[in-house]
């Protein structure tokens, strides 16, 4: 992936690998971020773990194989200031708001959400995330039948500061292309200053 960075002269975002922590057996999901020159330049370590039994019955236990990361991580490149996270965070707002506060103007939240919870909560979460922050949302997901036949939901998305969803890729594999106009981070903030209203409670 780093050649096919620097080849093609394009960033690339790996959203989701397994890599050893270096404290026994357990590893981390990491988010690698690769610039246009194929040098890593960020990565993130997943926090929250998908450890979960659902309606159907269905269970997964991602902390039995996977440590917790403990970092929010944003990232200025050259275009926008990048703010990173893998599936299961999204549920949790509070790390997408302390990454707007960091100076996010994107949120990468690339995922394998079940069949289950990606018909249920999907588009919902992703354009809540994008709305409460004013952030650009680009969501990366796996879709189709995996080994053990495990089912994702896909649906990839680009999702604009106010919450329009401006792209996606329905339940099949391929490409989704979208133009991202900044100026609607400044713009959305402004007329909803939100970030700046946190209250003590």
């Amino acid at each position: 992936m780093r050649a096919l960075a620097q080849e093609l002269k394009l960033w690339i975002s790996i959203g989701s690998i397994a890599v050893a922590s270096g404290k026994g057996k357990k590893g981390f999901n990491r988010s690698v971020l690769i610039d246009d020159k194929g040098e890593i330049v960020a990565t993130y370590d997943k926090i929250h773990l998908f450890d979960v039994t659902l309606p159907t019955g269905e269970t997964h236990l991602e902390s039995a194989k996977f440590e917790h990361g403990d970092k929010a991580i944003t990232m200025r490149a050259p275009f926008a200031t990048i703010g990173f996270s893998i599936c299961y965070d999204v549920r949790f707002p509070h790390l997408y708001r302390a990454l707007a506060k960091q100076g996010a103007q994107i949120l990468l939240i690339p995922a394998a959400f079940t069949q289950t919870t990606g018909e249920a909560h999907w588009h919902t979460m992703l354009r809540a995330r994008a709305i409460e922050t004013g952030c650009f949302v680009l969501a990366a997901a796996q879709n189709g039948i995996h080994p053990g036949g495990r089912k994702t939901f896909g649906h990839s998305l680009v999702i604009d500061p106010w919450g329009t969803v401006i792209a996606e890729k329905s339940d099949d594999t391929g490409v989704l292309f979208a133009d991202l106009d900044l100026d609607k981070v400044e713009k959305t903030r402004n007329a909803i200053p939100a970030l700046q209203h946190d209250r003590n409670f």
